[in-house]
């Protein structure tokens, strides 16, 4: 992945699914802090991909997202579905993309751990 898309697709190439058409890269300071703040609501084929990926906190959000983290190969290292705002997930060892979805694409996708992604520029 490039570093300057601004729109990217995730590919589940495992299951032979799509998580995102387009998702928004936010690969810089600013574009992480702001993220999903100010949404009321993320569309299905929708998302935001965290370059570098950490911890997510969804404080001040007013909605609820599934969130995917993946490490520098494109294999999934954890999932969290419906996490609703004012919370906190904590990032595993070796995340570098912390994806974040609508509520119902992990599972919808069958996305889990071990499932490679590819995120690729739109």
């Amino acid at each position: 992945m490039t570093a300057n898309a601004s729109l990217v697709r995730i590919e589940n190439v495992t299951k032979g699914t799509q998580p995102a058409a387009r998702a928004r890269l936010a690969n810089t300071i600013w574009s992480r802090l702001i993220g999903l703040l100010g949404r009321t609501h993320l569309p299905f084929g929708e998302g935001l991909v965290l370059v570098p990926g950490s911890g997510i906190h969804t404080c001040f959000m007013r909605m609820a997202i599934d969130v995917v983290f993946v490490d520098k190969e494109g294999r999934v290292l954890k999932t969290a579905t419906n996490v609703r705002p004012f919370r906190f997930v904590m990032c595993p060892r070796g995340t570098r993309y912390t994806v974040e979805l609508p509520v119902g694409v992990v599972e919808q996708t069958k996305t889990a751990v071990d499932d490679h992604l590819e995120i690729t520029p739109t």
